[in-house]
């Protein structure tokens, strides 16, 4: 299905949130969906939308169309999301003052700092495009899940089993992951495929906050020296500092006398050429992870990011930015045994150069990190085999192609 463009730059400024601006862009979409699926012959069998497609609902009733609901997240944001509008009206105030951790029937608890980022500011747009969103997806006819059982086991059993939960969300949850980018190795510039083939299997640390985290600058300086005082080998994909929202970077940057960039300490590349690798602003992720010599991986954890770090079978020092990363962090590190994080949280303090060594060490060199090397590759034996005939994700997927075929 191809659609036009829409604009809407005349009902947002640079104020609005990105969830209310794609709440509204599919909004502004809607006449454009409903008339390419008129013009369909014959009628598509099953309409799929992501989380900001709910608006959908109107449109797959009037054609009778199935209609499923894809949140390429986890089982536990899920439940948060649908859940949010009993919590809407059971709490006053802002989630984020609350003395409690937040109450999910069959979940674990979300701690007020770990909430995602449209619950920060109940006064703001995002805020009820996130509400409406939650009372919309228990009216499809399923949802499916970027996860396994293994993973998120908990919260798919409260889905299936609680009472409580199950009177908000009455229709079935497809775990299906995880889905994810396979690796292209040949894609690999020349140059750190070189480096990292000279380098021990599961000696090098890779640093990277997805496609669009950026840290401040007093950040990015603690994160260097940090580096460069645990002695472990690094490739680091560095960005200039951002000027305030963690989800957006700014490019403009100069260089040093060595070519270190002005936003890094002076004389870094010099210091650290013969234990790490500087990659500007952008890097091919999933291959990067596949390769031996990659033992860890200090990330933002979106999930996408997640998936390829578990399947790569690679541990994490979780270091969330914004949405629903601070949840995916807590899972990462209390459920599933797999990360190690910080005691600061990064959205809130600048992490110190001296811990982020130490975690760093602990992660690459120290038993602790042998510990979670071994978790995660049995959590990634377990995800090959749920996507395989019999597998528990196969059998989710072969469950929902049955009842739309029926």
């Amino acid at each position: 299905m191809e659609l036009p463009p829409v604009d809407i730059s005349d009902i947002v400024d640079h104020s609005t949130k990105v969830v209310t601006q794609l709440c509204l862009m599919v909004r502004s979409a809607l006449p454009f969906i409903r008339s390419a699926i008129a013009a369909m012959d014959p009628r598509p069998e099953a309409l799929f939308v992501d989380l900001f497609g709910t608006e959908t609902l109107p449109i797959a009733a009037e054609f009778n169309i199935p209609k499923y609901v894809y949140i390429p997240s986890m089982a536990w944001f899920t439940a948060l999301t649908v859940y949010c509008p009993v919590l809407d009206q059971e709490i006053k105030g802002q989630y984020v003052d609350q003395p409690e951790p937040l109450r999910i029937p069959g979940c674990k608890p979300v701690r007020p700092e770990d909430v995602v980022d449209p619950m920060l500011d109940r006064n703001d747009q995002q805020y009820c495009e996130f509400i409406r969103q939650g009372k919309q997806i228990p009216l499809f006819d399923g949802i499916l899940l970027n996860s396994w059982e293994a993973l998120d086991p908990t919260t798919l059993k409260a889905f299936r089993e609680n009472e409580t939960l199950r009177s908000v969300v009455k229709i079935p949850v497809y775990p299906i992951g995880p889905l994810r980018r396979p690796a292209e190795p040949d894609s690999l510039r020349n140059d750190l495929i070189g480096w990292l083939d000279q380098q021990p299997n599961e000696s090098v640390i890779f640093v990277s906050f997805g496609s669009g985290g950026t840290l401040s600058a007093e950040q990015i300086t603690e994160l260097a020296w940090g580096l460069e005082l645990s002695r472990q080998r690094f490739v680091w994909v560095v960005r200039p500092p951002n000027k305030g929202r963690v989800d957006e970077a700014f490019f403009s940057v100069g260089n040093g006398s060595d070519g270190t960039p002005d936003y890094l300490p002076d004389g870094f590349l010099t210091r650290t050429r013969d234990v790490g690798f500087l990659v500007p602003m952008w890097a091919q992720q999933v291959e990067i992870l596949n390769h031996e010599a990659i033992g860890g991986f200090l990330s933002h954890c979106g999930w996408n990011s997640t998936l390829e770090s578990i399947t790569s079978r690679v541990p994490m020092i979780a270091w969330p930015l914004y949405a629903e990363q601070r949840m995916n962090a807590t899972l990462l590190v209390e459920e599933a045994g797999v990360a190690l994080q910080p005691h600061t949280l990064p959205t809130k303090e600048v992490v110190e150069r001296e811990e982020i060594a130490t975690l760093v060490r602990k992660l690459i060199q120290d038993k602790e990190g042998e510990t979670l090397r071994n978790r995660v590759k049995q959590l990634n034996m377990i995800a090959t085999k749920a996507l395989r005939p019999g597998g528990s994700s196969h059998k989710s997927m072969a469950e929902i192609l049955a009842k739309i075929s029926s």
